[in-house]
């Protein structure tokens, strides 16, 4: 596999910014009530990461090392700020549903990650191909946990641009099932990243520790 592709695919899964570096638990514990929103702020991280990668990495020979951290927040920042007016020009009811959590990107651990450990020491290009596949993995994780909390919470899933599908059957219902109003709570959202990282463990050696 070459190194381009590994930038791309080993975040998926190898090196899953959440379940394996255990990074951004805070946004999906706090946006994956429902699916549409977490869609929405898995592809706003996956931006702000790949364009902040590649702003650092043309600027990387010409940034002191003292006002490195100054420099990344200001550029996120000003990311953060552009997709927070674009949300709210084009998906404004999304934009409410997110809060402040649009906002709180600046502050995500797995960007400023990328940027001190990455793009500091590589080309434009590839830091952007890093951008992309941890945004990526950041994405898969936020959309698997939404989904299964909304389906279970809800029997909807809500996507954008199609608006709120009932996905389990009326019947279901008529038989007596019940949706589980546990799964829309905060508490359900770290137990369910908890399942997905023992599920990608038991079915990955590679990252099995050893004692």
């Amino acid at each position: 596999m070459s190194k381009n592709s590994k930038l791309l695919s080993g975040p998926i899964n190898l090196n899953n910014p959440i379940t394996v570096q255990v990074l951004g638990i805070c946004s999906a514990l706090a946006v994956t009530v429902k699916l549409e929103p977490a869609i929405v702020m898995s592809v706003s991280v996956l931006f702000v990461m790949a364009f902040a990668n590649v702003i650092i990495s043309l600027l990387r020979n010409t940034i002191p090392s003292r006002i490195r951290i100054i420099v990344q927040l200001v550029i996120i920042a000003a990311l953060v700020i552009l997709v927070d007016q674009v949300l709210k020009a084009y998906l404004y009811d999304v934009s409410k549903q997110l809060s402040v959590f649009v906002g709180l990107i600046i502050t995500n651990c797995i960007i400023m990650g990328r940027l001190e450990a990455f793009a500091l020491g590589n080309k434009p290009y590839a830091s952007f191909l890093d951008g992309v596949g941890n945004g990526a993995g950041y994405a898969v994780i936020m959309i698997i946990i939404a989904a299964v909390r909304e389906l279970f919470g809800a029997g909807t899933l809500t996507l954008p641009g199609l608006g709120e599908l009932q996905i389990i059957p009326q019947g279901f219902y008529d038989f007596g099932y019940q949706n589980n109003g546990l799964m829309i709570l905060p508490p359900m959202a770290l137990i369910v990243v908890g399942v997905i990282i023992w599920v990608q463990r038991a079915r990955t050696r590679e990252l099995i520790e050893e004692n």
